[in-house]
This record gives structure tokens, sequence and C-alpha cells, in this order.
């Protein structure tokens, strides 16, 4: 039997290509942004490593709002990191 294929995804923050499985989904909802740590969520969205480096690096140069294509005002990308430091757990 083979090896199961495992879907690659790319990082908005560091460029890093990694497992799905293994990065953090942050999906495009009602006209803002939200993590989706199930992957599921309906909607555009973009890939992050799980680490705080990753995500701020994607909101600091702009990829992350290209990728979902949306502006993030700077009280929403508070927000949103305060939302992924709770899932992390950092």
């Amino acid at each position: 039997m083979g090896a199961r294929h495992e879907p690659v995804r790319t990082c908005v923050g560091c460029w890093g290509k990694a497992p799905k499985a293994s990065l953090l989904r942050i999906a495009r909802v009602d006209g803002g942004v939200a993590p989706d740590p199930s992957g599921r969520a309906a909607g555009r969205g973009a890939y992050v490593h799980r680490k705080m480096d990753c995500v701020r690096l994607a909101l600091r140069r702009g990829t992350l709002s290209r990728a979902v294509r949306t502006d993030l005002a700077p009280e929403e990308a508070a927000r949103l990191m305060v939302e992924i430091e709770r899932i992390m757990g950092t």
C-alpha cells in the first residue's frame, strides 16, 4: 500500500512550505478575519506556521491582508493576534 498524500501549503509569513495539518489557517469571515483552527471554515483563507514570528511577519508585510483579500485595520490586527495567541497557548 502506498503512502498517503499530505497536502502542502505555504506560510504567508516566512514563505516556508509545510504540511497543511501543521499550519494555522486564517479565514476571511463577515468582512473580517479570524483564526480557523479546524481549517474547514467557508471562504478565502491563508496559512501561517504556528509561530508568532510568522504571524507578525504576515501582518507587518501585509501578505496576510493580500492573501485573504481584505484590509486589516490596526485594531482588527491586534484582535487577531490575541485570538491566535490564545489558540497557540502562548
